[in-house]
């Protein structure tokens, strides 16, 4: 008898919308040849010298997004307890907020909110690592990698928005 609280299937369907919450709610407002207005904006924009290669993100989010969604599966399969409902809560916030991100940065290109919200992401990863760590410690690490991509993205976002509000 399997005494988890959720099980393997239904925690690993969950799981998956790690990766499919970002997906579709980016879908519509990625920077890509389906999305012309929404390319040539960010084409336009004079990034800093840090910014990594386009090609790197969708793969850095592949990774990030994997590792959160075996987090969730780690979380949802341990026991019930109060820390593990907030870790939940924080995952599910950050990976809507993952698409939200997206949205508010390519879709509406507003550079100030979108900061805003990248720094409240940082918060909250580091509040689902310590949380999750009080339940399941590979689950709090897998929050690791969102936390420092999420840190650095605040960075670049920042910085786009002190070169385009002076304007």
């Amino acid at each position: 008898m399997d005494n988890h609280p959720i099980s393997r299937l239904a925690a690993a369907t969950l799981a998956s919308n790690a990766f499919l919450v970002p997906l579709a709610m980016s879908a519509s407002s990625s920077p890509s040849p389906n999305h012309p207005r929404v390319l040539l904006w960010y084409l336009s924009l004079r990034k800093p010298w840090f910014k990594p290669p386009d090609w790197v993100i969708p793969l850095a989010w592949l990774g990030i997004e994997s590792a959160l969604a075996t987090a969730a599966y780690r979380l949802m399969r341990s026991s019930p307890s109060a820390p593990r409902r907030r870790a939940l809560t924080l995952l599910a916030f950050n990976v809507f907020m993952i698409g939200g991100w997206s949205r508010l940065f390519f879709k509406g290109g507003q550079l100030g909110v979108s900061t805003v919200a990248a720094a409240s992401m940082v918060a909250t990863g580091v509040e689902y690592v310590h949380q999750a760590r009080q339940v399941d410690k590979p689950a709090a690490r897998a929050g690791i990698p969102f936390v420092v991509w999420v840190s650095f993205a605040t960075a670049l976002t920042a910085t786009l928005w002190s070169l385009y509000s002076s304007r």
